[in-house]
């Protein structure tokens, strides 16, 4: 069965809580540094892989886009994106994204934010993916940086007697597969994957490598939030923009 914590309305309260605050690490460093990442948006046919509440697809509707669709497994988010984020040219569809299927060369532009490390079986997604896109498509993903995924259990940082951060520890890392944490629910399920499997297997696949981001809290971001410093000392996330060559 797939994983769908997003429809336990214990963690969907606390998660739509989170996002609405504006201050948290999606808002602030995800999400600007995956929408600097990405071409001119005029009239691309975009599809958001797990797009949760609709706020990118949203976004990339406001950038001219032909038509975003959005395939989400919660019910939950896919409730709130149709009602706050509707629009003529955005489908959503209800779906694990590893049962749908789409026609080959269906898209320009493929996008997936902070889903794929819920997904178990990576490749089967970066297949359909390739064949989904059209010759020099492009598909841009972010996840959880595997240095954030690679202790079991991930416990997070390591802290003195008071609370400050120590350092955060790498184990495991050489290990790929389950993780489970505690994300406002016990039992949340991720997957860890080294850097060099989430690469081969977009090279195996026959995408090329355009661009690996790392992003970094920005100055400014750092003026109004002085405690993201330790996104400094130890890297959130990780983008990969890959194209599937001419």
């Amino acid at each position: 069965m797939k994983q769908n914590i997003y429809d336990n309305p214990i963690f969907f309260k606390g998660y739509k809580q989170l996002r609405e605050t504006g201050s948290n690490l999606n808002n602030i460093l995800e999400q600007p540094a995956l929408k600097a990442a990405l071409p001119d948006l005029q009239h691309k046919r975009i599809l958001d892989l797990g797009s949760g509440m609709g706020h990118f697809a949203m976004y990339c509707i406001r950038k001219g886009a032909l038509k975003v669709t959005g395939v989400e497994i919660s019910k939950n988010m896919i409730s709130y994106a149709k009602l706050n984020n509707r629009h003529e040219k955005i489908e959503y569809i209800l779906s694990p994204i590893e049962d749908q299927e789409f026609l080959s060369e269906s898209f320009d532009l493929i996008v997936s934010s902070l889903t794929l490390h819920y997904i178990k079986n990576y490749e089967s997604i970066i297949e359909k993916v390739y064949k989904w896109l059209i010759n020099s498509g492009l598909f841009i993903f972010t996840i959880e940086h595997p240095v954030c995924t690679a202790m079991n259990p991930m416990d997070g940082w390591i802290k003195d007697e008071v609370g400050n951060k120590l350092y955060w520890p790498i184990d495991h890392y050489g290990t790929e597969g389950k993780r489970v944490s505690r994300w406002f629910v016990d039992g949340v399920v991720k997957y860890h994957r080294k850097i060099s499997t989430l690469v081969n297997g977009l090279l195996f696949t026959g995408f090329k490598i355009v661009q690996m981001i790392e992003p970094d809290p920005t100055q400014e971001a750092l003026a109004q939030n002085p405690n993201l410093i330790s996104e400094i000392r130890r890297p959130p996330f990780l983008i990969i923009k890959s194209e599937k060559p001419l």
